[in-house]
């Protein structure tokens, strides 16, 4: 699979300088992984008031 996928590069006229490049912002740019754990409460409980209550 990986010989077809090199063929197809040379084919198309994909240089290893782009391969080379893409590798690298693939690096910069990934994600580093979010931190979900806060999505387990729906977003109208994670919310603060707006309305504050004042002495009744």
């Amino acid at each position: 699979m990986k010989r077809i996928q090199k063929w197809f590069e040379q084919i198309a006229g994909i240089s290893q300088e782009e391969i080379d490049r893409l590798a690298r912002a693939r690096e910069i740019f990934a994600n580093a992984g979010l931190d979900v754990s806060g999505l387990g409460k729906p977003a109208c409980w994670r919310r603060k008031a707006r309305i504050q209550k004042t002495g009744l």
